[in-house]
């Protein structure tokens, strides 16, 4: 079978391995492309091709049509241009090529904007934290006014961010200047937010929040149109450099497999959950492996294989997954 991985993160090289790990190299052949000839997948794919730089939208999902003709791939596993792609399963139908996509067009675009989601989101299926979203200064005075009367911390995130970008704690003792000094990250003075505010009448929308002060799981999954397959929870410590321990929290996993049937998840995807006073929460689902997707198939369970064999229609046994197992990553370097 020829699968093609288009544009998408570098993390897609820990997939890369686990499926070379679990399928013969006659049975499996795994294509990448990439925007640029150095890209780390390409050392761990069999064979990688360039994708044009320029193109977007339905120019980009005319030429992934294209390419799957010329390579005869079989299966199409997106991801730049995922949501687009999804709503066009039936081009690459009609040449042979077989498309995974993680949720609808719907879904995919409801994923990408926090706010949305989170207001969307039924809070008999998983709970999240309390926020408010605000687009002006004004708006930004009074979310913080009315949510510091229940919680001591507050912070504040982008609706629409990945790899949590923009994400902030808002610092109401300290200005930037003892930050900086102090090397204290992911924080930002309160009243100097505030004063840039002034300089933007209007901006995009802003996540205003309840702090998570307490242990975080990425819990990465396979699954198969609504049907969660399995799910390894991986535990952070709340200090940085301790590893991370494979974990079996039943509340967390009794959200994970009501957010899978509910949003018809399928193939590799991401949910992540963090801790707060009045319990966990449901931080984000990321529609795609994690960056920490290799350290999940150290439990005993290949997600990636599992994916790949309910695609093909095979039978796919659970595995025994480690509980308690720690694990870590350790950079590797290599020439490109």
């Amino acid at each position: 079978m020829r699968i093609w991985f288009n544009k998408t993160f570098s993390t897609i090289s820990s997939v890369f391995r686990a499926i070379h790990l679990a399928f013969p190299v006659d049975e499996v052949s795994l294509i990448c492309t990439h925007t640029h000839n150095n890209a780390a997948a390409f050392l761990a794919a069999d064979e990688h091709h360039l994708e044009p730089s320029d193109l977007s939208g339905f120019a980009y999902l005319e030429w992934c049509v294209n390419f799957c003709q010329l390579h005869n791939i079989q299966l199409f596993w997106p991801g730049k241009e995922d949501a687009l792609i999804s709503q066009h399963h039936d081009l690459f139908l009609a040449i042979g090529t077989q498309v995974v996509s993680v949720a609808d067009y719907e879904t995919l675009t409801l994923l990408h904007n926090k706010a949305d989601f989170y207001s969307h989101l039924n809070p008999a299926i998983a709970q999240t934290m309390d926020f408010i979203a605000v687009n002006t200064a004004d708006d930004f005075d009074l979310a913080v006014a009315n949510l510091s009367k229940k919680y001591e911390r507050l912070c504040v995130k982008p609706a629409v961010s990945v790899f949590g970008l923009g994400f902030r704690i808002l610092d109401t003792g300290r200005d930037s200047i003892s930050q900086l000094l102090g090397g204290i990250e992911y924080q930002i003075p309160l009243q100097e937010l505030r004063q840039g505010m002034k300089n933007t009448p209007e901006f995009d929308t802003l996540l205003v929040m309840e702090h998570l002060g307490g242990h975080e799981w990425s819990v990465d999954c396979a699954g198969r149109h609504g049907e969660l397959l399995c799910a390894v929870q991986r535990k952070k410590p709340l200090l940085a450099g301790h590893g991370q321990t494979i974990d079996n929290n039943a509340e967390i996993q009794g959200m994970v497999t009501r957010l899978t049937e509910h949003y018809q998840l399928n193939g590799l995807f991401n949910i992540q959950f963090k801790e707060g006073q009045q319990g966990v929460r449901l931080l984000e689902i990321n529609p795609r492996p994690s960056g920490g997707f290799g350290m999940a198939c150290l439990s005993g369970a290949n997600l990636a294989k599992i994916a790949l064999q309910s695609i093909k229609g095979d039978i796919t046994q659970t595995p025994v997954i480690h509980y308690g197992l720690k694990v870590t990553e350790i950079n590797t370097p290599v020439i490109l």
